[in-house]
């Protein structure tokens, strides 16, 4: 018979354990009870909760600092309730994340085709650039030859008036 009563007491320990905890109405011990909530975590659960009823998970997501989307489905598959419901990410949140995703993606593409387009650009600028470098270098090739000839023109134009003048 006391088998039978400790096994009946043993169930319902179980029972319990595994029962829903609202936030609303839970107390600090039965927050703690809560695998993945501590006692910083309740303390501002209950905090928040002080100021007024958490209307729905997304309301209690707002009010409580370090509770987000990832943490409160962990919480709610461990037995967190508000107002008796289980937390469901909502479809408008999970579409809002696959188009800033998508987003992201075509940023990132779109970049990627700028700065190839700019290196494409650079490089043929590089590429005038070192023709023009060498166009001037053969210009200034040409400037020197051209001095140089007439640097012979005038030493022989030098040398051949005293040769003039000695005729005379």
């Amino acid at each position: 018979m006391l088998k039978k009563i400790l096994a009946i007491l043993a169930m319902l320990y179980a029972a319990a354990a595994f029962a829903a905890v609202d936030v609303n109405t839970a107390k600090a011990a039965e927050l703690d009870g809560v695998k993945g909530i501590g006692p910083v975590m309740s303390k501002r659960i209950l905090d928040e909760r002080k100021k007024g009823k958490f209307k729905s998970w997304e309301d209690l997501i707002a009010r409580v600092k370090g509770l987000g989307d990832n943490s409160a489905a962990k919480l709610s598959a461990e037995g967190l309730t508000v107002d008796g419901t289980e937390f469901k990410a909502t479809a408008a949140k999970k579409e809002e994340k696959k188009d800033a995703k998508a987003d992201a993606k075509a940023d990132k593409k779109e970049a990627k085709a700028e700065a190839k387009k700019d290196a494409k650009e650079a490089k043929a600028e590089a590429k005038d650039a070192k023709k023009e470098a060498k166009e001037a270098k053969a210009e200034a090739k040409d400037a020197k030859k051209d001095a140089k000839e007439a640097k012979a023109e005038a030493k022989t134009a030098t040398a051949a008036k005293p040769a003039a003048s000695a005729k005379k």
